[in-house]
């Protein structure tokens, strides 16, 4: 009976040690700036996680003109180039749970479901592009080692000041 006990004991620990390390939720806080151009149109936004050393990424949000008449919004997708390349291509459209509206100027704050997480290096990506616009990419670089990481990033002209909160 006490061996039973020990080997139990034993093979809890090891699942626990090889299991992933869960993050529930990166709270994002984006600020779409407000500018001041001839003819302004809100910014598509697509968010993606990516894994130091791994080609796949997880797409976690797109905002873009996804009621469009005839579908129309989902041809200016591609001008989030990096992450049309990196997936946006073959990903379905409208997505459930990741497509959104886009968002007006101002402070936007988006809770996003980032699943099971291995311990360490992953970068939160963060496109935008306007019609008739520019286009801008910033990257939020953080350590995740199970128990919450912070990360936050500006940026120049499409995107502002962008701040994440990662939770288990």
């Amino acid at each position: 009976m006490r061996i039973s006990h020990r080997v139990l004991i034993a093979g809890i620990a090891a699942a626990g040690a090889s299991a992933p390390a869960l993050a529930g939720t990166a709270e994002l806080t984006v600020t779409v700036p407000q500018l001041k151009v001839a003819e302004y149109h809100r910014p598509y936004v697509a968010i993606w996680l990516e894994q130091a050393g791994q080609p796949a990424i997880r797409t976690l949000a797109v905002w873009y003109d996804y009621d469009n008449r005839e579908n129309g919004g989902t041809k200016w997708l591609r001008d989030l180039r990096s992450w049309w390349r990196k997936g946006g291509r073959e990903a379905a459209k409208p997505a459930d749970a990741l497509t959104g509206a886009t968002r007006a100027p101002g402070v936007q704050r988006v809770k996003l479901d980032l699943g099971a997480l291995k311990p360490g290096s992953y970068t939160l990506v963060l496109e935008a592009a306007r019609e008739e616009g520019g286009r801008e990419l910033v990257s939020l670089p953080f350590n995740w080692n199970g128990k919450g990481a912070k990360a936050a990033a500006a940026g120049k002209t499409e995107l502002g000041a962008i701040s994440a909160i990662i939770k288990p």
